[in-house]
């Protein structure tokens, strides 16, 4: 009986997730926007505290961000808010296809090379090199937060 139990679990579990997979979750084409830089050789560091406000706002500190192309940029993520937020970093397209993921799957956490979730009062870190030019988005891709505020640019020159 046992076996039969975890047989079923396991199959509802897999059902479940090729059932996500093809509700169009994607982290997106890192390519499209640059690729993991080397943390030990970051041209410079950008702190991003990620916060809400009393009146219902959640913000990133800064929304707006400069790059060069063929910078690295190390970003320093620090949750100075009461509960969970995130950072991911891609194109406007991508970002905006995520959101959709993330309204059907809200408790979805990331770790990924462009994107972090922090918990309040925690930090984490990411280093993107940027090897293409453009306007490019970070955002806080947990319901409700990117229409908060939590909606930030990147441009690249």
């Amino acid at each position: 009986m046992k076996t039969s139990l975890m047989l079923a679990v396991l199959a509802a579990a897999l059902a479940s997730s090729v059932a996500w997979a093809d509700a169009g979750h994607s982290h997106g084409d890192t390519k499209a926007f640059g690729e993991p830089g080397d943390p030990k050789k970051p041209s410079r560091t950008v702190e991003v505290v990620m916060k809400e406000t009393d009146d219902g706002k959640m913000l990133f500190e800064p929304i707006s961000i400069t790059a060069n192309r063929g910078e690295q940029v190390h970003f320093v993520l620090k949750n100075q808010g009461q509960i969970d937020h995130e950072f991911m970093l891609a194109t406007r397209a991508d970002n905006d296809k995520h959101a959709i993921a993330m309204r059907k799957n809200p408790d979805m956490e990331h770790d990924e090379p462009n994107g972090r979730r922090v918990g309040p009062g925690k930090s984490d870190e990411i280093t993107w090199k940027f090897s293409k030019s453009g306007e490019f988005n970070f955002a806080c891709l947990i319901p409700g937060h990117r229409e908060a505020g939590m909606d930030g640019t990147v441009a690249v020159k």
